[in-house]
């Protein structure tokens, strides 16, 4: 094992402080613009027509407090993810504005930049992450997810097709990859909002085959996480109650939270989603997909429900 996969996250360089301030003077200066000029900045990013320009005005205010915080700050991380937060404001509003009458060259630069500094704003939150929150121990902020499906499966099969870790990409839809490294440990490559990757190590911490798998992330992470799996058989001989309980830190905690939940990358929306997948794979054979639904484009459907399953 290289050092370069043991240190998923590096530590904070002069190059990431650098970006760091430079960001919040960037926040500082197109605040001022849309506080001062709003119909300026509107024309600008392509609006023909500026017709309320203290929207703008605000998201300015909203600019120049987030870069003021960032400099302020010995800890930026939640003010720099709180201009992630703006940034997501920002393209939906564009997105809403470019149905009407737009300049479209000048309009699609602007989504594109706007793009872009999020990605910059999201690489620099994860920089600025306190090592405290990856620690393996007891990060702040902490969430519990606490989710339960029944598949018509006996447990020893389930458990089978859990504890093979490569298995997971399968019905987790988050999930890039889980590559085994030993008996205990294994890397994992999630998904992450805006386009975002994360990466960790996980330690099976508790393994009783057929009944319960219990893990933890270790130290770096880009994801602390810690959780358990049981496999119970369902009463009146249904099957198999599986149960999922989970305890993550996201960065930047409640805040970074509900980024991550308006992407739909939100664990307690990902392990329901995920439950019903693994249900579907063990049960039909493959993830369900459907046309029909208001969704943009095919996505695994709900499984129909099986007597005595709860959600």
């Amino acid at each position: 094992m290289t050092a370069a996969m043991e240190a998923t996250r590096p530590a904070r360089t002069e190059g990431t402080d650098a970006l760091i301030r430079g960001l919040a003077w960037f926040s500082i200066a197109l605040g001022a613009a849309e506080v001062l000029a709003p119909e300026a900045v509107g024309k600008l990013v392509g609006l023909r027509t500026v017709n309320n320009p203290a929207v703008i005005r605000m998201f300015g205010l909203r600019e120049m407090a987030a870069g003021l915080g960032i400099l302020a700050s010995s800890r930026p991380g939640p003010w720099i993810w709180a201009r992630v937060g703006g940034d997501v404001m920002d393209l939906a509003m564009l997105g809403a504005a470019g149905r009407g009458d737009v300049d479209r060259g000048r309009f699609t630069a602007s989504v594109l930049a706007v793009a872009g500094v999020t990605a910059l704003d999201i690489y620099a939150a994860r920089q600025s992450q306190p090592l405290s929150q990856t620690d393996g121990g007891t990060a702040p902020g902490q969430i519990e997810v606490r989710k339960t499906v029944t598949i018509a499966r006996p447990p020893a099969e389930i458990y089978d097709f859990w504890r093979n870790l490569e298995n997971l990409p399968r019905v987790m839809a988050h999930l890039d990859s889980v590559r085994v490294l030993d008996d205990r440990r294994s890397a994992w490559k999630a998904k992450g909002p805006i386009g975002s990757q994360y990466e960790w190590q996980a330690e099976i911490t508790d393994d009783l085959p057929g009944e319960r798998i219990a893990w933890r992330s270790l130290p770096p992470s880009d994801a602390f996480n810690t959780g358990v799996v049981l496999f119970k058989p369902a009463p009146g001989d249904q099957g198999t109650e599986v149960h999922v309980e989970l305890r993550y830190a996201p960065p930047a905690g409640q805040l970074g939270a509900a980024i991550a939940k308006l992407f739909g990358r939100e664990p307690g929306q990902q392990v329901m989603s995920d439950l019903r997948r693994l249900k579907q794979v063990l049960e039909v054979g493959e993830v369900m997909h459907s046309d029909a639904s208001v969704a943009a484009g095919p996505h695994p459907a709900r499984p129909g429900a099986v007597k005595g399953a709860r959600s």
